[in-house]
């Protein structure tokens, strides 16, 4: 019995050990083109925990696809946190008990601390004089997009298309019209928002990208500023960045503190100044404001104001047989 005793206090203090060394790592499972913010935030995270705590911390990143990543944590990858790009990646996480139910609750604003929008990339001195989404459906106009069956860029790029009809007082029937119009204009349906701005850029075809704002500032930095013009429409989608803990992780190895906090500080006034330098929309409005010759005054409308949750949509638009394999057909016919 006094062996077992001893075995057992070996045991918890090769657990304790063990905890000690995983609670100074935190692992973000997150969505690629968030991979420059995050390398300036973590730093200002990392030593603002050492500024209030005293400890040191590390944070490794994991960068994907957004629903790529998702899976991946889903099927096992220790992720402390996930910082995604669209809400239904969470909600599935939540459906298979990996993040709380009610995450979107856990953290302001909707658990989304930044946000984007969808605007247009033109050629530099936007030569077809391209100004809002009624230009895009003109003839000999072609828009270069992600396919909205492979990527988030691509489902928020036709959402907004359908939704700047309705916010202007059009049917459904009349966005599909419109939409279905728009698509006869994409010569080439792009993979990922990576592979659009290659295209756009590298492959030269287009007259106009559309993408997420944020990816303005990796297209300066990439392919060098003053190759494209960023035109904003008159009214756009707002495309919410949502984050959460990974409960099942971070019951495991006893990070729920440090997640938290982590996911907290995204909300500070440093972090909103981070996210506005890579043209990440803040959720502060002060931070916001005075940054207002980045982030154009638009009239944004959330996905629930015409399609219910991003969920309903993916059934109603994007799953097979959906409205956009009703209204598109490859090579534009």
């Amino acid at each position: 019995m006094r062996n077992h005793f001893k075995l057992t206090l070996a045991a918890l203090a090769l657990a304790a050990g063990s905890l000690a060394s995983a609670q100074t790592t935190l692992l973000n499972a997150s969505y690629d083109v968030a991979r420059e913010f995050y390398k300036d935030y973590n730093a200002a995270f990392v030593a603002h925990w050492k500024k209030t705590t005293g400890k040191d911390v590390k944070i490794d990143q994991a960068h994907g696809g957004s629903s790529a990543q998702a899976r991946a944590v889903n099927d096992g990858l220790d992720a402390d946190v996930v910082t995604m790009n669209t809400t239904t990646d969470v909600d599935f996480l939540a459906g298979n008990g990996v993040v709380a139910k009610d995450w979107a609750k856990r953290f302001p604003g909707n658990a989304s601390p930044t946000s984007s929008t969808m605007l247009f990339l033109t050629r530099n001195g936007n030569p077809k004089n391209i100004k809002d989404w009624d230009d895009l459906i003109k003839p000999g106009i072609q828009v270069i997009v992600v396919n909205p069956k492979t990527g988030g860029n691509g489902r928020m790029a036709y959402l907004a298309a359908w939704g700047y009809v309705r916010k202007k007082g059009g049917t459904d029937a009349q966005a599909a019209e419109f939409v279905s119009k728009l698509y006869k204009n994409v010569p080439v349906l792009a993979k990922g928002g990576r592979d659009a701005t290659t295209i756009f850029l590298q492959r030269n075809i287009g007259d106009v990208l559309v993408t997420f704002e944020s990816e303005v500032v990796s297209v300066d930095r990439e392919f060098g500023a003053g190759k494209v013009d960023a035109v904003h429409p008159s009214i756009s989608i707002i495309a919410e960045n949502p984050v959460a803990v990974v409960e099942r992780t971070v019951a495991k190895k006893g990070t729920g503190e440090l997640a938290k906090a982590y996911l907290d500080y995204l909300y500070s006034e440093e972090a909103q100044e981070i996210a506005a330098k890579h043209a990440l929309r803040p959720r502060s409005a002060a931070v916001l404001k005075k940054h207002a010759e980045v982030f154009k005054p638009i009239q944004l409308f959330a996905v629930s104001d015409y399609f219910g949750s991003l969920a309903e949509a993916q059934k109603v638009h994007f799953n097979d047989g959906g409205q956009f394999d009703k209204i598109y057909s490859p090579g534009g016919k």
